[in-house]
């Protein structure tokens, strides 16, 4: 009979949350600044919400969505909707987003040029090999007047669809995380700002240009369409859009990392 009435008190006590629930564990993976960062910053929050959140970094732009889509993470954010769409369609996954939280301006960097005007005639730049942030990156430097795109190209623009070159500009297509390790070695490189800031860039003060706030390449958390109603990855999709994460992103990275909410 005891036994019964200590089962009944377990029970009613678990109903009025006095004794708390075990803690469901969310994997969600991040390239490590700021995404981590940010992520990390929030993981006392979701606790207080029986939330334990485990952050999986990783240094690429690749395995995280395939790691998504096979249901080893339940969430990622380390990109932006071009790439995230862009990605998905490649590989046919099934993958969207529940937050947009941050917009991160990309530059150009040089070990070698002080400002734009000292691109010289056959300078060599290096750009990333993906196809969304490679075009973004010709983009950028069609904004800065040094090239001309066919404008039928649009957001997915390659150097194949580079009409006008005046400066008969040479590129190299390398991975993105690779980009601050061959400034030594070109004249020019246009890198993501996670990447940037890895490798101790500041990009507002050491970019020779940089994109504007206006960009639209808004960084996600991404999730698997099916998940896109899970009450736990509403709970950190909210946590990611409070203000405490807001006022975090404007003192830590001081304009190089830009609030989208």
């Amino acid at each position: 009979m005891k036994k019964i009435l200590t089962l009944i008190l377990l029970v009613a006590l678990l109903a009025a949350g006095s004794i708390p629930a075990a803690a469901q564990t969310l994997k969600v993976g991040a390239t490590p600044r700021p995404h981590a960062e940010i992520l990390n910053l929030v993981k006392s929050d979701l606790s207080e919400v029986g939330i334990n959140l485990e952050v999986i970094e990783f240094t690429d732009y690749v395995q995280p969505n395939l790691a998504l889509a096979e249901g080893d993470l339940d969430a990622n954010y380390f990109q932006h909707i071009p790439y995230l769409e862009n990605f998905s369609k490649d590989h046919r996954l099934d993958l969207t987003y529940t937050a947009k939280v941050h917009i991160e301006p990309m530059g150009a960097y040089s070990d070698k040029l002080q400002k734009a005007e000292d691109i010289k005639q056959g300078a060599h730049i290096a750009i990333p090999n993906d196809t969304v942030n490679g075009g973004r990156a010709l983009l950028l430097l069609e904004a800065q007047g040094l090239i001309e795109l066919d404008p039928a190209a649009g957001i997915t623009a390659t150097v194949l669809d580079i009409v006008s070159n005046p400066l008969k500009l040479r590129f190299s297509e390398l991975e993105a995380a690779q980009l601050p390790r061959v400034l030594p070695d070109v004249d020019l490189a246009i890198i993501n700002t996670n990447f940037a800031l890895e490798a101790g860039l500041d990009p507002l003060s050491d970019a020779l240009f940089i994109e504007g706030s206006e960009s639209p390449y808004v960084n996600v958390l991404a999730v698997r369409s099916s998940d896109v109603d899970r009450e736990d990855l509403a709970k950190l999709s909210e946590a990611l859009l409070s203000d405490k994460v807001k006022e975090f992103i404007l003192a830590e990275y001081g304009g190089s990392v830009v609030p989208a909410f």
